[in-house]
């Protein structure tokens, strides 16, 4: 029987949310499944990845084939790097306690790289709002300019009406007296 480590789709149209099962290769997609191993959502940024990592690992190590995509999940979490360095001590290339101080070692510089790109994500995102809040207050200050010209337009204007107002009612009264 033919195993595969593959993405069963769950989720609603266009925000996909995949788990991470092992199953029989003639199994559909979403269907049967031997064993959950995780999660996985490409919809947060950087994608969010859950993943039980002994699981998997014995999985890979007895022979289960991962698809593309679940390759590259694995190789981002260090399972396939895991196999790698195992396969390195059953040939006896290095001992146990080589393997464990390198894998720990790709660990942490790993981390650091997650926590980087989440800090320049939340960086540009923080930049990315400063310049539409100073782009937007520039409109505002060019229309609050606009508004105060047109008001004192308006106020001379009102200014010259009132004028001729005043010498209208003279000119009635002269009227009058011709009467």
């Amino acid at each position: 029987m033919p195993v595969k480590i593959r993405l069963a789709r769950h989720g609603r149209k266009a925000r996909p949310f995949y788990h991470i099962v092992v199953a029989d290769s003639r199994a559909p997609r979403d269907g049967r499944f031997i064993e959950r191993l995780g999660s996985y959502n490409p919809n947060t940024d950087p994608a969010t990845i859950q993943l039980d990592f002994d699981k998997a690992l014995n999985w890979v190590m007895n022979g289960a084939q991962p698809t593309d995509t679940v390759r590259a999940i694995l190789s981002y979490e260090g399972v396939m790097y895991k196999k790698h360095l195992l396969g390195g001590v059953s040939k006896g290339a290095f001992d146990e306690k080589t393997m464990e101080s390198k894998f720990e070692a790709w660990k942490q510089e790993k981390s650091l790289k997650i926590q980087d790109k989440r800090n320049s994500i939340s960086r540009g995102k923080k930049a990315d709002a400063e310049k539409r809040a100073a782009v937007e207050k520039e409109v505002n200050d060019a229309r609050v300019a606009e508004l105060t010209k047109k008001i004192a337009a308006e106020e001379a204007a009102e200014e010259v009406v009132e004028e001729p107002i005043e010498e209208a009612p003279a000119a009635e009264a002269e009227e009058t007296k011709a009467e």
